[in-house]
């Protein structure tokens, strides 16, 4: 069989090189339709059918194809296939005969490798033997390390428990030393948390309960506990009675002395709640007493520096010269504006989070303060206060609740006090200014997240709206029924009562700026209204048109500058007043012109209109306006002199007069404008052109006189605010 493949080897060998040989030059499909195959003797029964088909299959076949090149034979080229296998078969026989002595002594070798495996194969399997008894050995041996093990594991467990039961159990001499004889300090304090740990141990577990172990040791822990819970109490009154003491500062013995410890009370809470309920009792009662006789003393200092700023006749529409048997003697109310005025006590709300006020400081410098001052600063006190005892008693008893039972004597002590002075309180700005501080204090809580005061600031808050609501009403009433004929004065400047009106609405109006209260808007214009009905009955006693619109004017004038003061935005009650400002201003040039120019401005309206040409019976004859022309152009100066004059004593705003002075020459530009027009459109009006002033020639007199008022009014103030810009104010 070697021998075949290496003959048929070889003979691929030698076909394989001549097939490379021809490779490149042979084509397939030209050769095969010349191919001719000779018929044989017996090759009848040889079916050629399907050859083409076999051939194209075949013609990638390297060794086909280099028979096919040759264009030899099948016959004779089988016959030399068979005659190069015969060849290589021989040579082949000849290799094999002349390795014979190698292959004899390859199989003596085969045979010695053979026997040595042998004896190896006996040695092992000794080996195997003996390693099978060790193995059943090793076997037995760990199974009994495993029990040993399982043992030992048993025994460490339950030596494990065996010691915590004894130490948890146990008590040593050295706890009973600490706790009988010792003093509470931090040792004392670890003693009890471990004892605290042996108490809930017997008690808790109930196999512990079952041990006899328990019977020799509980007698010596329930002494302990009541030894513990005794030694607790009495250190604990005993710092409760340092509370007591007076000039005691609350807040750093508390949080110096007290929390350190703490845990006394847990364990009083946990083995012996009898006694943790005296202890809570008696805090409670001790800080109850303490801070309400601090704040009691507090409001009795701060009651030293109070300042009255009204009385219940300190209202907007009183008359100032009202006296009486009873009242204080004090300035006239006419000359106490601030009164109504916010001025700097608004001051008040920017101060909102600063210290307390010290009362014997105070008092010393011989200090007043109205009432928002004393307010802002009791309950910065009490916020304070509140806030350091909330958290103590949250940190020391864990019980928020405590803080209220604490508060309750405080809580009354502010209470009766405010009540006192609420009702006795006419300030309505103080009133407000109190509501806003109340406001600020709920916020300042809110972010440092103390609860505590909400109930009580919302009471507080709830108290003050409706005592502002009735002293606001008195105000508003003080209006609507005030006498007019005992508050109107000779004078059309400024009413004090406007004044006041005035100042009292821009007051609340910047009070109310960043809150935007609908509840106060809606209040201010019920004011306002009665304000309106007032002021035009007080213009109508006058028995001049002229100064009842002058009166009008100077008060509207003087209530749109207080508001503007008060706020940059144009509210609707400024609106209101600018709006009857406009309309009486527009009213008095009407007035101020028919003074001096009453027959133009008659002609102008009721004839300048006409046309010239229309050639009516009643016709504008050249006579009719040449009198008008002459006369003004006689008289215009001083008119306009006397207006200025007029206008300047009139108005006690110079601006507001200057503004009105403008409004009223400019009028009269337009209807002397209008004059002329009707001039030139009548027959034979040119001849009066000699008898015209020119628009130019009034608009530089009118100029000249108010440079000479700005210069006259500079001299006299020095620094007058309504300095700049007056020439614009003239003319535009």
């Amino acid at each position: 069989m070697i021998m075949a493949d290496v003959t048929m080897s070889n003979v691929e060998q030698s076909y394989g090189e001549t097939n490379d040989a021809q490779k490149n030059v042979f084509d397939l499909g030209a050769f095969v339709g010349d191919l001719t195959i000779e018929e044989d003797v017996s090759s009848d029964d040889i079916s050629l059918e399907g050859l083409q088909q076999e051939l194209e299959e075949c013609k990638n076949d390297d060794v086909v194809a280099n028979i096919l090149s040759k264009g030899a034979k099948l016959r004779e080229y089988t016959k030399g296939v068979e005659n190069n296998l015969r060849q290589v078969e021989f040579d082949s026989i000849q290799d094999y005969i002349q390795e014979s002595n190698n292959l004899v002594s390859l199989h003596d070798q085969i045979r010695e490798c053979d026997s040595i495996l042998s004896q190896m194969e006996t040695l092992l399997g000794g080996f195997q033997a003996e390693i099978g008894s060790i193995s059943s050995d090793i076997k037995t041996l760990q199974e009994k390390s495993m029990d040993m093990g399982l043992k030992l594991k048993n025994r460490k467990v339950a030596e494990s428990k065996l010691a915590k039961f004894v130490e948890d159990i146990i008590v040593p001499p050295r706890m009973v030393d600490i706790i009988v004889d010792g003093e509470v300090n931090d040792e004392f304090m670890r003693t009890l948390e471990i004892l605290s740990k042996k108490l809930k141990f017997v008690e808790v577990d109930p196999m512990v309960k079952a041990s006899k172990a328990l019977k020799d040791v509980q007698p010596e822990l329930e002494k302990l506990r009541q030894k513990a819970v005794s030694k607790v109490f009495d250190f604990i009154v005993q710092k409760l009675y340092a509370l007591r003491k007076p000039k005691t500062n609350i807040q750093i013995l508390q949080q110096s002395v007290l929390l350190k410890y703490k845990y006394v009370v847990s364990f009083l809470k946990e083995h012996g709640n009898e006694v943790y309920t005296e202890v809570r009792g008696a805090y409670i009662d001790t800080m109850n007493k303490v801070l309400s006789a601090h704040f009691r003393a507090y409001i009795l200092a701060l009651e030293k520096l109070q300042l009255d700023i009204a009385t219940s006749s300190d209202l907007i529409g009183v008359e100032a010269r009202s006296t009486g048997l009873f009242l204080r003697g004090r300035e006239p109310l006419k000359n106490r504006s601030a009164i109504f005025a916010l001025g700097e006590r608004i001051k008040i709300l920017k101060e909102i989070d600063e210290p307390a006020l010290i009362p014997h400081i105070a008092e010393a410098s011989s200090s007043k303060y109205p009432h928002e001052v004393l307010f802002r600063s009791l309950h910065k006190l009490l916020m304070d206060t509140a806030t350091s005892e909330y958290h103590f008693c949250d940190d020391f008893f864990v019980e928020e609740s405590m803080f209220y039972e604490i508060f309750a004597g405080p809580f009354a002590v502010i209470d009766e006090h405010f009540n006192s002075i609420l009702s006795n309180c006419y300030d309505a700005i103080g009133l407000m200014l109190m509501i806003r501080i109340t406001h600020q204090h709920q916020l300042i809580m809110s972010r440092r997240r103390i609860p505590c005061l909400d109930l009580y600031l919302d009471k507080v808050n709830i108290s003050l709206w409706p005592r502002f609501k009735m002293v606001f009403d008195m105000h508003l009433n003080s209006l609507r029924n005030a006498n007019v004929r005992t508050l109107w004065e000779d004078d059309v400047h400024p009413h004090y009562v406007m004044r006041r009106y005035a100042e009292f609405t821009a007051s609340l109006i910047r009070l109310n700026v960043e809150y935007g209260d609908g509840q106060l808007e809606l209040n201010l214009e019920r004011l306002r209204m009665a304000v309106d009905d007032l002021l035009i009955k007080l213009a109508k006693i006058f028995p001049k048109t002229k100064l009842q619109i002058v009166f009008l004017i100077n008060n509207y004038d003087m209530i749109i500058s207080v508001l503007k003061e008060a706020s940059p935005d144009v509210g609707k009650i400024q609106m209101h007043f600018e709006e009857l400002l406009k309309s009486n201003t527009a009213l008095f040039v009407e007035e101020l012109l028919l003074e001096h120019f009453s027959d133009l401005i008659k002609f102008v309206k009721t004839r300048a209109s006409e046309d010239p040409s229309s050639g009516s019976e009643k016709a504008i004859a050249v006579g009719e306006v040449e009198l008008l022309a002459k006369d003004f152009g006689s008289r215009w100066k001083a008119a306009i002199e006397l207006m200025h004059k007029d206008v300047i004593t009139s108005f006690s705003n110079l601006l507001c007069g200057m503004e009105i002075l403008r409004a009223a020459l400019t009028q009269l530009l337009l209807y002397y404008t209008r004059l002329t027009d009707c001039i030139k459109r009548i027959v034979g009006g040119s001849s009066l052109n000699k008898d015209l002033v020119s628009i130019s020639s009034i608009i530089r007199f009118s100029l000249s006189l108010a440079r000479a008022r700005k210069e006259a009014h500079t001299r006299a103030c020095k620094a007058n605010r309504y300095n700049s810009g007056l020439d614009s104010y003239v003319f535009g």
